[in-house]
Parts: structure tokens; C-alpha cells; sequence
């Protein structure tokens, strides 16, 4: 009798596993959808698409416009992003408004195939109908693009899709995410939606936990999403390396501010995204991240520019640096960034100015004709104990913090690229 409960039980584990199994793996044969749309659905479909950041997942380097096959790097394999536009086999023209809709918002493709987290739908979840309506709308009505994005690299047991159902479980619910400020002003309210929801700024800006989750008791304070870190966004955070409303404003219309120019993932974020947004809402954004009443920025300590003025690091930065970014640190217009004032330099963790340093930065490209040129990497020129000694340097002199970089975290950071 208990040999027999057993056997009945595994086989309804197997056969539970098999339809899970099939209904992630199936394929779609629903019938291709055909959308029409008013041009005003179709413009501002478009313009949320822009807000909402879709082309920097979905649109891989050389590739055709929301065509797929951006890789994602996680701790747990690569996934590839998917084909957004109306093709019926390799992309969404089989979907419906609804089917799109119940993806953005649970992570739940036709047939009930489950998608990974790095489609955002933990903060997607927050999304109005009619937002994703209208981005469906603009999307369907984009030239087809007949390519497969490549098959994600995960291995057993993260390439199993019936995972997430757990996962889901775990960590995934449809309460708003934790608000980074304070405020409840009309353009506070639209920048939350803009911060949280569509720009799904929290992705990154906020730390993971071992499974991948959002770390919500830690909110915008700091992510690694890749090589560079997303620099905490709190309004504390902002204030403590000196940035303020106006300066904010300029940099996600721009990439450029005082504080320094985007790079990384953030120059993709600035050039696929927030400099399309309105006056309004890039007002409303800001707003959103610095509360209702902002905290005022801080000023760099006096006592720590002089600090180390004569040291190794010095001679360092003189003999490698001062070239482009000038001997007292001004920077030079579409060349080097300042380093006076610079929020890299005071930022409290030190990694991306010690992953800039080993690593270089490419020349980049910003609105109204500004740019700036690459900076070459220094693994090569200096060993650990330089390095260090280099951004102790920077850190103390222009950034108001202690010069505690040791060569072991340069290190460990030149073995992780």
C-alpha cells in the first residue's frame, strides 16, 4: 500500500513536471494579430516606449531596432533580449493587447511561458493599461524584423522556466515599490510612476539579493548590475556628491552636468531614453528622486582637498592624467570631464573609478553635438599599488573622502573584467 502511494505520487510529480515543462516550451500558434491605431495612440506609444527604455534590452549592437539580442549578463548565465517587433515567429506578432499586457505586468508570456526577471516586470507590474496599450499599438505597427535573438546561456537548473514559478512566489506581488523621497505633489506622484514604473530605474539602482531579487529595504541605494555599479539615488545619496534639481535635470536631458558626463549603461539609458522625455516629466522625474523638498547638496571638504597634495598619487595623476583633464582638475570642454566637483570621485564606493581607471572609457556622444573622447585604460601602465594610490589620490583631493582603496580591492577588481 505505501509502495503503491509512492509510485502514485511520483508519477503525479512527473506528470506535473511534463506539463510544465510543455507549456513554457510550446510554441505560438495563435493567429497573427493585426493593429490599427490614431496617430496621436501611435505618438504617444512611441514616446512611451522611450520612457519605459525598451530599445536598450532589445536592441543588440548593429542590430535592427527592437529586433532582440542584447545580452544581459547575470550571476546566473546570459539572457539574450527578445524581438519586440511584429514578426510572427520570432517576435510578438502573435500577441494581443492582453497577452502584452500580462507580460509587462506578471511575467507571463502566451501559453503561460514565464520570463525572466530581466524583463522588468517587477516594476513593469505598476503599469495603466492604456500605457501599454499604446506601446503595444506603436510596436505593432513597426516594420516586422524575421530574426531569432539567440538562445539564452543559463545552466540547470536556471534555463528551467518552471522556476519562476517559485520564484514568483518568493518575491513577486503587485504592491508599489517602496518610495525613494518624500513628497506628494502632482509632479512627485507622475515622477514616481516615470522613476519606478516605466523608467524601472530600481532595477539597477537598487541591490540584489542571492536569488535576483530586489532588495526593497534597500531601495535605490546602490546596485552591480555589470562591470560598473548603478550609484545609489536616494536624495541622501544625491546630496552627499553634490547634485541638485537643475544639474539633474540637464544631465538626464544631456548626459552632461557639473558632476561629470554619462557612461556605461547610464550614457545608453541618457541617449535611448530620458533625453526624449518632456520638460514636464523629466521635471517631474527629478522631482521624484530629490523629494518635495530636496536636501541641500554638500559641499566638498576643504580639509581633504589638500589633503594629499604631494604624495605618490599626485605625481601619479600629473604624469597620466593632467594631460586631458588639466593640471587643477577643470577638465576640458568635449575632451576629459572635471574632476572638481565630480560625483564619480565622490561616490563612497570606490568601483567604478577604479574600473574606469583599469578599463578606459570609449569615446562617447551626447546631444548638441557634444562629446567626449575615450579615455584609454591604465592595466597595462600601472600595477595595483599605483592604481591605488592614484584614486586615493582623486578621492581625497577632489572627492572629500578618506584614501582607504587598498591594492588588494584593485585587484580583485582587474582579475573580475
Amino acid at each position: 500500500m505505501i509502495k503503491r502511494l509512492a509510485l502514485l505520487i511520483l508519477l503525479a510529480i512527473i506528470i506535473i513536471i511534463a506539463v510544465l515543462w510543455w507549456r513554457e516550451n510550446r510554441h505560438n500558434d495563435a493567429p497573427v494579430q493585426k493593429v490599427t491605431a490614431s496617430a496621436q495612440q501611435l505618438a504617444r506609444g512611441r514616446y512611451l516606449t522611450r520612457a519605459a527604455d525598451c530599445a536598450a534590452c532589445h536592441t543588440a549592437e548593429g542590430g535592427a531596432p527592437l529586433a532582440g539580442g542584447y545580452p544581459l549578463k547575470t550571476p546566473f548565465g546570459t539572457i539574450y533580449g527578445s524581438n519586440l517587433t511584429p514578426s510572427a515567429d520570432y517576435g510578438i506578432g502573435r500577441w494581443t493587447r492582453d497577452d502584452f499586457y500580462r507580460a509587462l505586468t506578471a511575467g507571463i508570456a502566451p501559453g503561460g511561458r514565464h520570463l525572466y526577471p530581466a524583463m522588468p516586470y517587477t516594476s513593469y507590474k505598476g503599469m495603466t493599461r492604456q500605457d501599454s496599450d499604446d506601446i503595444y499599438a506603436w510596436l505593432m505597427t513597426q516594420p516586422a524584423v524575421e530574426v531569432a535573438p539567440p538562445k539564452n546561456n543559463l545552466p540547470f537548473p536556471f534555463n528551467q522556466r518552471m522556476a519562476m514559478i517559485g520564484w514568483n512566489l518568493l518575491f513577486f506581488n503587485h504592491d508599489p515599490l517602496p518610495a525613494v523621497s518624500q513628497g506628494n505633489s502632482a509632479l512627485w506622484q507622475r515622477g514616481r510612476y516615470l522613476v519606478d514604473v516605466l523608467g524601472h530605474c530600481g532595477e539597477c539602482h537598487t541591490p540584489r539579493g542571492k536569488l535576483g531579487q530586489m532588495d526593497l529595504d534597500k531601495t535605490m541605494q546602490g546596485g552591480v548590475p555589470e562591470r560598473f555599479s548603478a550609484p545609489a539615488i536616494t536624495p541622501q545619496a544625491l546630496a552627499q556628491r553634490g547634485w541638485q534639481a537643475n544639474d539633474l535635470n540637464s544631465f538626464l536631458a544631456t548626459g552632461l552636468a557639473p558632476q561629470g558626463s554619462a557612461f556605461s549603461d547610464m550614457h545608453m539609458v541618457v541617449d535611448l531614453s530620458t533625453r526624449y522625455l518632456s520638460p514636464d516629466d523629466r521635471e517631474a522625474l527629478v522631482t521624484y528622486l530629490t523629494g518635495d523638498k530636496p536636501v541641500a547638496p554638500l559641499p566638498v571638504s576643504s580639509v581633504a582637498q589638500t589633503a594629499t597634495s604631494g604624495d605618490r598619487g599626485h605625481m601619479l595623476y600629473l604624469d597620466q592624467c593632467s594631460g586631458c583633464h588639466a593640471r587643477e582638475g577643470e577638465g576640458k570642454p568635449h575632451v576629459a570631464v572635471a574632476m572638481q566637483n565630480n560625483a564619480t570621485l565622490r561616490q563612497p564606493d570606490s568601483r567604478n573609478l577604479i574600473v574606469s581607471v583599469l578599463d578606459g572609457l570609449p569615446a562617447q556622444q551626447f546631444p548638441h553635438g557634444e562629446s567626449m573622447q575615450s579615455m584609454h585604460g591604465f592595466s597595462s601602465r600601472l600595477n595595483d599599488d599605483d592604481v591605488a594610490a592614484l584614486v586615493n589620490y582623486l578621492r581625497a583631493r577632489w572627492g572629500g573622502l578618506p584614501a582607504n582603496v587598498t591594492p588588494q580591492q584593485v585587484k580583485a577588481l582587474r582579475k573580475s573584467h
